[in-house]
């Protein structure tokens, strides 16, 4: 398959309003692309949308959607074909965590994590999948997580859409690639965006110590500029990567979870121990 050329292509985001969708929309437009951005935060996408237009990006559009709605995403694909033309690259990034143990989180809170993390994505590619077909070259990159390749504790909801994610993009893959259409799976370790400070608490008082202690662990372990990580997924796409895990610790963990797949939790613990 050859390389991906931005220039031109029409591109679609979630997630855009911010963190790593934003960042790639941002990349994206320097590359000339033509940017459909999708996110429920309104001030966000105009945001992102400004900077992209400042970059010398025209051809852009920005949709208001909330993916926990469970929508089939049908009106969105018909919106962009409609404005833009057929999709040539999907880029499934938009995620939601929560706090607490499984114990502690309500099934109502758990259901509206996968049907953001894990049913928006499945919804939306194959909303989009006729038009990628359609475009000889198009690609599909869907976010997982390191937790989508380790499951810690206090992650349950969470580690489970973005297994289920790594699971669907790699088994889509077999399917696809031989169809003229590449796609990439990205484990992003500790990224600096707003989805810690924005989880949703579940079964916890929100102001209680618990939740805090949740909320500066997981602050602190988010550490690489979004800005990178998103040169990173152009460069994966471009060069039709199946698979990316960003950051030192992403590795690591991954190499982990191969070498002691039933045993890299405790080990993970140990040495975090050691390491304080």
């Amino acid at each position: 398959m050859q390389r991906f050329t931005f220039a031109g292509r029409t591109c679609v985001i979630t997630g855009a309003a911010g963190g790593i969708g934003g960042a790639l929309a941002v990349e994206l437009a320097k590359r000339r692309a033509a940017l459909a951005l999708v996110d429920r935060d309104t001030g966000g996408l105009d945001r992102v949308a400004a900077t992209c237009r400042e970059l010398g990006a025209t051809e852009l559009s920005t949709y208001e959607i909330d993916l926990s709605d469970g929508g089939d995403r049908h009106d969105l694909a018909a919106a962009v074909l409609d404005r833009h033309g057929p999709a040539d690259l999907l880029v499934n990034n938009a995620g939601v965590t929560l706090t607490g143990t499984f114990e502690q989180n309500s099934i109502a809170d758990v259901d509206w994590l996968l049907e953001i993390n894990l049913h928006a994505v499945i919804r939306t590619t194959k909303a989009f999948l006729p038009q990628l077909l359609d475009r000889p070259g198009s690609h599909i990159v869907n976010v997982s997580s390191l937790f989508g390749l380790l499951a810690p504790a206090g992650q349950v909801a969470y580690a489970t859409s973005k297994y289920a994610v790594r699971g669907f993009t790699e088994a889509l893959r077999h399917e696809l690639e031989p169809r003229g259409v590449g796609v990439t799976v990205v484990h992003p370790g500790g990224i600096r965006t707003g989805i810690a400070a924005n989880a949703r608490i579940s079964g916890l008082d929100p102001d209680g110590e618990q939740a805090r202690q949740a909320r500066r662990f997981a602050e602190a372990a988010l550490t690489m500029p979004p800005e990178e990580a998103a040169r990173r997924i152009v460069a994966a796409v471009q060069s039709r990567r199946p698979r990316l895990v960003i950051t030192r610790e992403a590795r690591a963990g991954d190499w982990l979870a191969r070498i002691a797949p039933a045993r890299y939790w405790k080990i993970s613990e140990l040495v975090a121990r050691r390491l304080r």
